[in-house]
Formats: C-alpha cells, sequence, structure tokens
C-alpha cells in the first residue's frame, strides 16, 4: 500500500520530532500495511519553509536510517505547498518538490479560505505541465460551504485527496459527511494519512479502505490504491466524469449520520 501524505520526516515541522519517533512511525506505517509513503512536509504555510533539496537529502538520511533497522519501508520525496503568489516562479527555481519527482503537485489551501488567484495559479499550473493536487478539501471550510468551487477546479483538471482520518469521522461527523459527499461525487480522488504521529493524527489507511470496500465497494478503494501507484509512476490517474455535490435533504442528512 502506497500512502502519498505524511509528515515523518524528523525536525522539519509539526510531525516527527525525532528519529526515534521516525520509527515509531515508520513501525506504526507497517503495521497499517503501508510499504511505501511520501514525505510532505508543509512549505509556506507561515511556519515552515522546506525547499526541495532540503527535503530530498532528509529523505535519503530517513531510509538510510530505516535499512540499518531493517524497517520494510521506503520513504518517497515530496512536499506539502501551501498556495502562495511566487509558487510558479519557485518551481523554475527549483524550490517545489512534486511527488516523487513526478508531475503531480500538493496544493493546500487556508483551513478558513479560498485564495481568489487559486483558480488562474491552478490553470497556470496546468500549462507547465504540473498537476495540482488538492489536498484535504474536505477540511477546508470555504469548500465546505461552497462545494462547487471544489468541482469547478477538478473540472479544470485539478484532483484532490481525502484524508483517511476523515472518511473515518476522526474529524467530526460534519468533515466526515462531506468527505462522503466528495466521494460519490467523483470530487476526490486518492487517500491518504497525512498522519503527523502515532497518537491524535495516525495512519488509518487500512481503517479507511474498509470502510469505503463496505459502503462503496472494492471498484472504488481499488481505483483510489491504482491512482496512488500511477502518481508515483508519473502517470495519468484514473478519473470519473465529475458531479456538482447534491444538497441533503433533512431526512438524507440525518440517516448519513
Amino acid at each position: 500500500m502506497i500512502d502519498l501524505h505524511s509528515h515523518i520526516l524528523p525536525g522539519l515541522d509539526d510531525g516527527a520530532s525525532s528519529e526515534n519517533e521516525m520509527l515509531t512511525m515508520s513501525k506504526a506505517a507497517i503495521e497499517n500495511g503501508i510499504t511505501q509513503i511520501t514525505a510532505t512536509p508543509h512549505h509556506q504555510n507561515g511556519t515552515y519553509l522546506n525547499e526541495a533539496e532540503t527535503i530530498k537529502k532528509a529523505v535519503e538520511k530517513a531510509n538510510a536510517i530505516l535499512q540499518k533497522n531493517q524497517m520494510d519501508l521506503t520513504i518517497l520525496p515530496g512536499q506539502e505547498v501551501r498556495i502562495y503568489g511566487e509558487l510558479l516562479e519557485d518551481i523554475d527555481a527549483k524550490k517545489i518538490l512534486p511527488l516523487n519527482e513526478s508531475k503531480y503537485i500538493f496544493i493546500e489551501f487556508p483551513s478558513n479560505q479560498v485564495p481568489r488567484y487559486a483558480k488562474q495559479l491552478l490553470y497556470d499550473l496546468q500549462i507547465k505541465g504540473y498537476v495540482a493536487v488538492i489536498v484535504h478539501p474536505e477540511r477546508n471550510k470555504v469548500l465546505m460551504e461552497h462545494p462547487d468551487k471544489l468541482f469547478q477546479f477538478v473540472q479544470n483538471g485539478a484532483i484532490t485527496q481525502v484524508t483517511a482520518a476523515s472518511i473515518l469521522g476522526k474529524f467530526g461527523k460534519n468533515i466526515q459527511r462531506f468527505s462522503q459527499d466528495l466521494i460519490e461525487a467523483n470530487l476526490t480522488h486518492v487517500v491518504a494519512s497525512d498522519a503527523h504521529n502515532t497518537t491524535s493524527r495516525g495512519f488509518y489507511m487500512y481503517e479507511a479502505y474498509e470502510f469505503t470496500t463496505n459502503k462503496y465497494g472494492v471498484n472504488m478503494t481499488e481505483r483510489f490504491q491504482r491512482n496512488a501507484e500511477l502518481i508515483i509512476a508519473n502517470e495519468y490517474v484514473l478519473l470519473e466524469p465529475p458531479q456538482k455535490v447534491k444538497p441533503k435533504s433533512f431526512i438524507e442528512k440525518i440517516l448519513k449520520k
């Protein structure tokens, strides 16, 4: 199993704080069925700056530690980029690190907003040959209130990644319900953990896939898993036509709880 989103590299952001914690997270990842995990430290989120070369060196060091400890897990390079105005220039300056050095770039919106320039920037990324992967849209206040915004992004070529813990209700019922709305509307394309530790922000990948299999069938789960493989391999993901999230009636909201 591939996990595309984690904060497992020690000391770079609010994830693993030490090599020991990285090893603890690695053990938990393996127990959850994960064999490859993309390290995606925060970049340009107002607190952390982690440019491409810093991350690649940290990944190389981390994999050496895992090999030394005979752990059957491979860490791949990536970056969780908070959307910002100079992103295109920083791609040219080699400061941005797509997932496993592919054409796929993790893009994070602020929790409570979607910048006005987002549509144009995502379009410009596409013109440069990249695919924006909007991370955890189910936890964005604006997208929850105005899901048509996400529909437009996806219709225009972006893809999205929903968080395993969100699917399971770890962030609350509203976020869980919106996660399901996105799955049902073909507005999300891959599941990942966004793990920061083994306590409050764990992996839950196996459990999330078990949930999607039970609720939506094995084909949905296999599509999510295959898309993770395709992203790492720098190939085109499997897509279904996006739909607008349908407003729920009061009865439907009650039944979905």
